[in-house]
Parts: structure tokens; sequence; C-alpha cells
């Protein structure tokens, strides 16, 4: 009697987990989901059986030390009624900011509410502020693509990493070359201007 008690005791906790932690990755976000504390722990961990999404991080692979830079995890694909996502930095990372729909989590950036696809495509915008230091930190990112169906069934999720070089006279985070496009291009302008100035010169002998 007591063993079968137990056993319903512990399905019965098993169930609860898994229906408040769907209740809560669907609706609220979730931490600890990015793949960074191992392959196995993403958003696939209770979502499955739909159309695998493609997901990446998109932004600046380069900063200076303290720059902050601006990020977008981007879900496409999979059933896409809607999506979900979770970022981590690594340990030796800098600091990970939320932007709009998003909230900060255990150190971690989440959603706020399920975003709706827009253009084929779910973005979600948080800011990693680099650490003092020089060195290579990781971005991790796992988006859900889901059918909202009020399941985990019929979903699907996929992982992604960025890496982010920190160095001294690395980028500001915006993007901006400094100009170097606009340097380039005037290299054969002065090209063209000296051969004019040449031909001209033998007119005149």
């Amino acid at each position: 009697m007591r063993s079968y008690l137990a056993s319903l005791g512990v399905a019965g906790v098993v169930s609860a987990c898994l229906v408040s932690g769907s209740a809560f990755a669907n609706s609220m976000g979730i931490s600890g989901r990015s793949g960074k504390q191992g392959s196995s722990l993403t958003c696939a961990e209770c979502h499955s059986g739909g159309s695998a999404p493609t997901v990446t991080i998109e932004g600046p692979t380069t900063l200076a030390p303290g720059a902050t830079g601006n990020y977008t995890l981007v879900v496409r694909g999979g059933p896409a009624a809607g999506a979900g996502y979770n970022v981590a930095v690594s340990d030796n990372g800098g600091t990970l900011n939320p932007g709009t729909g998003s909230y900060k989590l255990s150190g971690e950036v989440t959603h706020k509410n399920i975003q709706a696809f827009s253009g084929g495509a779910a973005r979600f915008d948080f800011s990693l502020v680099a650490p003092s230091t020089p060195g290579t930190v990781t971005l991790y990112g796992a988006g859900n693509s889901v059918n909202e169906n009020g399941t985990d069934e019929g979903d699907a999720s996929a992982a992604t990493t960025l890496n982010v070089t920190v160095a001294t006279g690395g980028g500001n985070g915006d993007g901006d070359d400094g100009g170097g496009c606009a340097a380039a291009g005037g290299i054969p302008l002065l090209g063209a201007a000296l051969v004019l100035l040449g031909t001209r010169l033998r007119r005149r002998r």
C-alpha cells in the first residue's frame, strides 16, 4: 500500500512539474534552458513532436571591454504559431539585459509572453555588456517554436551559440565600421583622378 501511494505521489509530482513547467515556459519564459548547462537542457527537454525551427543569434562578434552590444535571437520555421526563448552567457562573460518583451531571470534573459511570428520569424532583442577584461565569451540561445495547442506536443526547438571576442579596439556594439567602407571606396576615386590628370598633361604636350 505504501509503495502504491509513493508511486502515486511521484507520478503526481512529475505530472505537476510537467504541466507547471509547460505553462511557465509558454507564458512567462524560463531560465536554465539555453543549452549552457548542457546540450540536453534546452526547450526540447519538454517540447517535442513538431518540425524543428532554425535559431540564430544576430549581433556583433567583437566588442571593446565594457562596451554594450545589441543582439537578437531569431526563430524561423517549426509550428510557428508563436515562440519563446532563453539566452545565457558563459561564466566569463559580461552582463545580459533584456529588450522589449523580455525580462531577466537568474542572470539570463527570456520572454515575458509568447512572441508572434512576423515575416516568417519571431525576434527577441537583448543586449550584452562586455566584461572589462579581454577574452572570448559565448552566448547560448534556445528558441522554441510552438503550435499554441495548450500542451507540449507538436512544438519544437533548436539551440545555437555565438562567440564574441572582447578586445581593445573591438566594436562599439552598433555595427558601425568607423567609415571603413567609405575610406576604401576613396582609393578607386583617387586612382581615376590621377589617370584623368595624366591624360590632360599628355594632351598639352
